[in-house]
């Protein structure tokens, strides 16, 4: 004789019931962090060198009212003089060039010249997060008063706001075919267009800006991964070579960390130091440092690994001469990383102003690389509850 049959087994529709209120349980448990994670304010404070906070649409409507639309920070010096703009977060899982823009939107004073920053100009990027690999979903930086913390995005835009991808990406106006993802980075999708799929719309906003401001040089901040060749590097075209080569001389010998310059591939269309050299007059700069965290060969993706840049496999590696960096037990903290971002962009500054007298750009109260290796990152982020309430931002 055969056991009963489990009452809800014997009523499918009661059993349907069941499962359906399970995958439901189950997909709110998932999505609500995930929620949270695109919606979360980082909170920083605008100091005494901002004049002026804007969007990027102004500069293009067809970035308008979406999601997708950066804020411009402006800091506008009394006497005129170049202008540069800096630019983080194309790449949201490369986080050491937000915290140095931000370390210069919280600290810099300009004296002549005006500086643009757009910490997040993948805005959809910083609010996506890469869960098959395990990212972690914030990481925090400790302050002299407490923490900050970070949202940790990934490399591509969500496709919320870019959905679908096609087969093959046509960049325009090249028509160069491309990975059907590089229709969601901002590091493909350069020069743009204004009515174009989102990437594009904001990488053209940013030209537009470039162009109408008559903007002299131009800062994208990314970071590779150490067994990458083109990292620790300034990549920069013809035009913008040999400013790049004397800064990066210049740290190497006056700051102590290694720098070079790679040239800018003419035949790889979309990237931000080729387009930006080739369809306006502004003078581009890619800067990469380090980020263990990207390589491949690592154990688990987490924030410890983020912060400090400490793997055992990528010391076996480096024994065996696999890197492109010199890497020992110290790892590749993230305040080495962030130091050598500032380092680079204030030479480049300084190299360009002094190539250009009629156009220089001053500025103060910017820290150098040995400045954070010794205090820290957080050692220059203001305590936003001593702040004016005018002065916070959620980014």
């Amino acid at each position: 004789m055969s056991a009963p049959e489990p009452e809800i087994m014997a009523h499918p529709a009661r059993l349907k019931a069941v499962l359906a209120v399970l995958f439901a349980a189950l997909t709110v448990a998932g999505g609500v962090p995930l929620f949270k994670h695109r919606h979360y304010g980082m909170t920083f404070v605008a100091g005494p060198g901002v004049t002026k906070v804007i969007k990027l649409s102004d500069y293009s409507p067809g970035l308008k009212g979406s999601f997708t639309d950066p804020d411009v920070f402006i800091l506008e010096g009394a006497e005129p003089g170049g202008k540069a703009l800096l630019m983080a977060d194309t790449h949201a899982n490369e986080p050491a060039g937000l915290l140095a823009v931000l370390i210069m939107i919280e600290n810099t004073v300009v004296e002549k010249g005006t500086l643009y920053i757009i910490p997040t100009l993948n805005v959809s990027g910083s609010r996506n997060t890469k869960a098959g690999d395990g990212y972690p979903l914030y990481f925090d930086i400790p302050t002299d008063w407490g923490k900050v913390r970070f949202r940790m995005g990934t490399r591509d835009a969500s496709p919320l706001e870019s959905w679908p991808d096609p087969d093959v990406y046509i960049h325009y106006p090249e028509k160069q075919m491309l990975s059907y993802l590089d229709v969601r980075n901002t590091n493909r999708t350069w020069p743009g267009r204004p009515d174009g799929p989102p990437m594009e719309r904001v990488t053209y906003a940013a030209m537009e800006l470039m162009r109408k401001e008559k903007v002299d040089i131009a800062f994208d901040l990314h970071g590779a991964e150490t067994m990458f060749p083109v990292t620790n590097c300034i990549v920069a075209p013809q035009k913008s070579a040999k400013i790049a080569t004397l800064a990066a001389m210049t740290v190497k010998a006056m700051e102590g960390y290694d720098s070079h310059v790679e040239p800018s591939p003419q035949n790889f269309r979309g990237l931000s130091h080729r387009e930006i050299g080739d369809y306006s007059d502004t003078l581009p700069f890619l800067l990469e440092a380090p980020i263990p965290f990207l390589d491949q060969p690592t154990g688990p993706k987490t924030v410890k690994l983020l912060l400090d840049g400490k793997d055992p496999f990528l010391l076996s590696l480096a024994g065996k001469k696999k890197l492109f960096v010199a890497y020992d037990e110290k790892g590749w903290p993230m305040d080495k990383r962030v130091g050598q971002h500032m380092s680079t962009t204030l030479e480049i500054i300084r190299q360009f102003s002094k190539k250009t007298p009629d156009k220089a750009i001053r500025l103060t109260g910017a820290p150098k690389y040995a400045d954070l290796v010794r205090d820290g990152a957080g050692h220059y982020y203001r305590d936003p509850a001593k702040a004016a309430p005018d002065r916070i931002h959620y980014e």
